[in-house]
């Protein structure tokens, strides 16, 4: 008797393995007599009675238990979405096994609106690659420069051709002797490399000459940032020297979105800046993977899975392409000098900065002293007015960080004492002042009008605290006729842009805003830096607090002192004497790297974190006991984090420090079934998730 397998086969039909964009721990099967379909192809299925578009995985599989009249045929072949590579597949499948999550999840994250290419995106492609050819070439007629007219000529190349080498046009920057020597460091080295340089080294000097490389080889190059906004400055900045840069980041249009993975697919040598989604684009021929700041938590994924960091997902992709991984930081993590220590990394250090400019000065203001003495004006020292006075009276430009947006970050009833909180979370309201003033959740959707009068006793509701928006109302006020703009998230992505090249032109002197001022901008006419209630750096409940508040404090140093002029920095906090603002002062850097290996904390061990949410509050704190019990290994909690209830739900967590050994793979795997069997077991699925190496 004929096998199944056989039969489907003798009938010019076949098996096939697909990926759905769904959370399954398998893959289903379906078979086809397309001969056209291979790995990487793109069918229509119907699963659960829906319908979706799927990957294909595998071809000629066996249906091996499975009753062969129950294996469904495809609806379609999709051709309207362009094949997946089989690198794209492995890094799938990759990441899913590092991130304790399904392939399928991956895929939903590269492809969330499953609109990538087809015909009638092809025809609007084309219409605007025609409109850019047409437009070039009446610049290059009427361009009467040489120079300008090579630039012009150069870039009609590129975009009628599409596949030659991305147009690189020289900026007049030459490497130092220390950028030459870490750049053939870097180059020589057969592992990633943590180039571990010092504030205003150049070390984006030294990625730009490793694109240019790259790319002349015919390999490709992706350039990954932390931030949106840092993005907004780099692309102008890379974009002298490569003029088809592409950017990709979360806040570009839907159009744009469906473009750039097209035209990474459709050119052979490309260079992408992004943040990291980018490294979900549909990637070939890498050669170069480039991670500036790569100590930044939002290189972070929180949700939804694949819960990954971009750093640790930038190196698997790499790996995969076969491509050169270069980490880039002037306060590294303590992952990646763990990782230099026991040899999977190589260190290259840049010590000296490019313009041989001194480090800022280090001023730090007991704001407990001063409010004593009266030397405090609102949320400002005397001390700092007068070194803000100073520097615009010699022409120069400040940049203010506060830790928090909006105007106040609570309101109180001066009568009652009364605090307005979200009804759905276990957070105060933040104010936010505007057109009309808005008491806003920065944790759910929660938004209420601010009325000013407490709804508890009718009395008057007064700010708690500030956040960058009054923060800015006090800088107006202070320097009348200066020029003052406010960077934070709630800034618009055109705003940003030109709040950024006014800051960068000197239009703007004087520039408020949160971390993303920290985030590797290069500004050089930037003199004084000051940081405002910097005690909200520092986080009880983190045993990384400490690390990351000298991190983004040693960051935001480094915006000063650009040029080869010694750049002021000034801290204002309640506690001067915290090791981490003496560490500013003294220069004297906390071992943390000796304190986490006494305590057995990460990167010594690796960390998984379990939580666990329920709207029910008590049977969420009887299932997240069972689970801790049922996990079999050691743990601590479940505890309940610092917000603890968000949305209407309430959150437990389990924390596990697995040893680095090299059952750490197995032992995650298991870990990760124990959970998975706990959900069908006790029905409770939707609740649990699992974070690899939060943060």
């Amino acid at each position: 008797m004929l096998s199944s397998y056989t039969y489907w086969a003798m009938n010019g039909e076949r098996y096939i393995e697909v990926i759905l964009p769904l959370k399954l721990d398998w893959n289903p099967v379906y078979r086809t007599s397309d001969p056209r379909i291979g790995v990487g192809s793109r069918v229509r299925v119907m699963f659960s009675g829906r319908e979706y578009t799927a990957v294909v995985s595998a071809v000629d599989v066996r249906a091996g238990t499975t009753d062969p009249g129950k294996i469904r045929e495809i609806v379609a072949a999709d051709d309207s979405f362009a094949p997946s590579g089989k690198e794209e597949i492995e890094f799938w499948k990759a990441v899913s096994a590092y991130y304790l999550c399904s392939v399928g999840e991956v895929f939903k994250a590269a492809y969330p609106s499953m609109k990538i290419e087809n015909d009638e995106h092809r025809r609007r492609r084309d219409k605007r690659l025609q409109g850019s050819i047409e437009r070039y070439e009446k610049l290059l007629s009427r361009a009467r420069k040489d120079e300008t007219r090579e630039r012009y000529a150069a870039r009609l190349e590129e975009l009628k051709g599409r596949g030659a080498i991305p147009s690189v046009t020289p900026d007049g920057i030459l490497l130092t002797r220390p950028q030459k020597d870490a750049l053939s460091e870097i180059e020589s080295s057969d592992r990633t490399v943590l180039l571990n340089g010092v504030t205003g080294s150049g070390k984006t000097e030294i990625y730009m000459e490793l694109a240019r490389k790259t790319l002349e080889k015919g390999k490709n190059v992706l350039y990954l940032v932390p931030e949106i906004a840092l993005s907004r400055q780099l692309e102008e900045r890379i974009a002298r020297r490569f003029p088809d840069v592409l950017v990709f980041h979360s806040r570009l249009t839907a159009a744009r979105k469906r473009d750039v993975p097209t035209e990474v697919r459709l050119r052979e040598n490309y260079i992408v800046l992004g943040t990291r989604s980018a490294l979900f684009l549909p990637h070939h021929g890498l050669g170069l993977v480039i991670v500036d700041e790569e100590f930044d938590t939002s290189y972070k994924q929180d949700s939804p899975a694949p819960r990954y960091h971009g750093r640790e997902t930038a190196i698997i992709l790499s790996k995969i392409h076969g491509a050169k991984a270069v980490l880039g930081s002037a306060t590294p993590s303590l992952e990646s000098l763990y990782n230099c220590s026991v040899g999977r990394f190589k260190e290259v250090r840049l010590g000296e900065r490019y313009y041989r400019g001194a480090p800022s000065e280090v001023l730090v203001v007991d704001t407990v002293a001063e409010k004593k003495k009266r030397g405090m004006r609102g949320n400002l020292s005397l001390k700092l007015i007068q070194k803000i006075s100073e520097t615009l009276g010699r022409g120069g430009q400040i940049m203010l960080l506060r830790a928090r947006r909006s105007y106040a970050p609570a309101v109180q009833c001066e009568d009652c004492g009364y605090i307005p909180k979200c009804p759905d979370c276990n957070v105060a309201l933040t104010l936010h002042k505007g057109l009309v003033d808005r008491l806003v959740c920065h944790y759910c959707t929660h938004v209420e009008p601010f009325t000013g009068t407490c709804g508890k006793c009718g009395g008057n509701l007064v700010p708690i605290g500030a956040g960058t928006q009054r923060i800015e109302e006090e800088v107006r006020k202070l320097f009348p006729g200066t020029e003052v703009s406010r960077l934070d998230g709630d800034t618009p992505e055109a705003e940003g842009r030109r709040i950024v090249h006014d800051f960068e032109n000197g239009k703007i002197r004087i520039l408020i805003g949160t971390q993303v001022l920290t985030k590797g901008f290069d500004f050089g006419s930037v003199s004084l830096v000051g940081v405002l209630e910097a005690d909200s750096l520092l986080a009880l409940q983190d045993f990384r607090a400490d690390e990351r508040a000298l991190q983004l404090l040693e960051q935001f140093r480094g915006r000063s002192s650009r040029r080869g002029e010694k750049g002021l920095f000034v801290v204002q906090t309640r506690e001067p004497e915290h090791p981490v603002f003496r560490a500013l002062t003294s220069g004297e850097m906390p071992d943390f790297l000796e304190e986490r290996r006494a305590a057995g904390f990460p990167p010594y061990t690796r960390e998984l974190r379990i939580v666990i949410k329920d709207g029910n509050e008590k049977r969420l704190k009887m299932l997240s006991a069972d689970l801790a019990r049922a996990l079999n290994v050691p743990h601590t909690g479940p505890y309940a984090p610092a917000n603890e209830r968000i949305g209407g739900q309430s959150f437990r967590h389990i924390r596990i420090m697995l040893p680095r050994d090299r059952n750490l793979s197995s032992t995650k795997q298991k870990i990760a079934a124990a959970v998975s069997s706990f959900e069908k077991d006790r029905r409770y699925a939707g609740h649990i998730v699992i974070d690899v190496d939060p943060i």
